[in-house]
């Protein structure tokens, strides 16, 4: 007889002793490395319980870091990475300047309140002020005057004109520049 076959023999007759459970049928087909030693056939040894509290650590340790990995991911971190280069000479760089606030308020008139309110969200389709109850009351008093359009008769309207005089100045934006050792100002730039 061989070695083999004498020691499947002898397994054969332990198991054979008491069924297996569903778990340790689940373990010994599972692909999960050390399941099948925690759950093996006839009775909990040592070596069992080694491997159970090896698999557990390393189950805890996956969380744990999967856990911070988790908590750094929702954190939103950002590495902003600067390369400084000296250069002899530059051209003059490409520059936007932009104000979050496209529109100065006090240089609406009533013809611009009337064709583009709707668009600036300061009044609603029937042209009149939605939701005064919010406003500033000098916002408001201003809104009031401006959308008072009983006597208006209203003049051709031009988005560019309208943007340009309205739109901030660059020359009363613009505060100080400097570029190589140079001053510099508002006709150095091109507004688009």
């Amino acid at each position: 007889m061989d070695l083999k076959e004498a020691c499947g023999s002898q397994g054969s007759q332990e198991s054979s002793s008491l069924p297996p459970t569903s778990w340790q049928a689940f373990a010994h087909s599972s692909t999960l490395h050390g399941l099948r030693f925690i759950f093996s056939y006839g009775q909990p040894t040592a070596r069992s319980l080694l491997w159970a509290v090896a698999l557990l650590a390393c189950l805890g340790l996956l969380a744990l870091e999967s856990a911070e990995r988790l908590a750094y991911f929702f954190s939103y971190p950002h590495v902003t990475s600067v390369d400084a280069v000296v250069s002899g000479s530059l051209i003059f760089p490409v520059v936007t300047i932009c104000n979050l606030n496209t529109y100065r308020f006090s240089r609406l008139t009533r013809n611009d309140l009337y064709h583009a309110g709707e668009l600036l969200a300061l009044l609603d389709v029937d042209l009149t002020i939605p939701q005064p109850h919010l406003a500033d009351p000098d916002v408001l008093a201003f809104l009031r005057e401006k959308a008072n359009f009983t006597a208006n008769r209203p003049k051709t309207f031009c988005m560019k004109e309208f943007t340009e005089r309205v739109g901030h100045d660059l020359k009363e934006m613009m505060l100080y520049c400097r570029f190589q050792g140079q001053e510099c100002n508002h006709s150095d730039f091109k507004p688009v």
